[in-house]
């Protein structure tokens, strides 16, 4: 089985794109080669960037919130299993206590650090990080991989508060969706919703189809279209067989 997901809405969108980059940084970063680690500074540029984006910290510890203040409402349900209930209070309670401790946007440390900032505006040329273009850097490519992840690990730090509250709220919303199965009849699916809110769709099939979901939604209405993916240049094509599937809608 193989699942997509679709954000609703912008602040879900950077969400998923933080997470992302995170998993990235953390997989290159464990890397040996100077190559990997290359990738993983510049992943830590693109989180910068991403984070630097209006105020992500606010932002972040008020959707923490809203969650903790809707799941205290359930403390009394007898429906409601207490321990698992408490466990995921507490890691909201963790997630905005560091959030809290942080101080800063996201990412001012990495932007207050020279070196970094002009290896940044030299990697944004194609070939730009040449050894002539950036010594010191080449110089740094050079040294063991020891000291370079601890230089990674180092820059990365100051971030990892972010990282937790992105992982609590994500597993949250991803939770929240409840599965459904349908069937695209002819390759395409439409639903109203009702004036439901939902913030991503989460779409799940047989990954031996070799078929990929195009979604667009409305607060009206989801479409659903599936089409047979290409890496040549000949343009995708649409699906005609009927696709069973598996939707849900979740929502913060």
């Amino acid at each position: 089985m193989i699942s997509f997901e679709f954000p609703i809405v912008e602040r879900v969108r950077i969400l998923l794109r933080l997470e992302e980059l995170f998993r990235r940084l953390t997989h290159f970063s464990s890397a040996d080669g100077a190559d990997e680690h290359h990738v993983a500074l510049q992943t830590l540029f693109d989180m910068a960037e991403l984070g630097a984006r209006g105020d992500l910290k606010s932002e972040l510890i008020q959707d923490l919130e809203r969650q903790r203040y809707a799941l205290e409402a359930l403390r009394d349900n007898p429906a409601i299993a207490e321990g698992a209930l408490e466990a995921v209070l507490g890691e909201i309670e963790s997630a905005m206590t560091r959030q809290l401790e942080f101080t800063g946007k996201f990412g001012h440390e990495l932007r207050d650090n020279e070196w970094l900032m002009n290896i940044k505006q030299r990697t944004a040329i194609a070939g730009g990080a040449c050894q002539f273009d950036l010594p010191s850097y080449y110089f740094w490519q050079k040294q063991s991989a020891e000291v370079r992840r601890a230089d990674l690990q180092r820059w990365s730090a100051p971030l990892l508060a972010t990282r937790d509250a992105v992982g609590v709220l994500l597993k949250l919303l991803r939770d929240s969706g409840k599965s459904n199965t349908f069937t695209a009849r002819h390759g395409a699916f439409q639903q109203m919703s009702g004036g439901k809110v939902v913030h991503l769709i989460r779409i799940t099939l047989d990954a031996s189809l070799g078929l990929v979901p195009e979604v667009s939604a409305n607060k009206y209405a989801v479409n659903v279209r599936f089409i047979e993916p290409t890496t040549h240049s000949a343009r995708s094509r649409a699906a005609t067989a009927d696709i069973p599937f598996t939707l849900a809608f979740c929502k913060l």
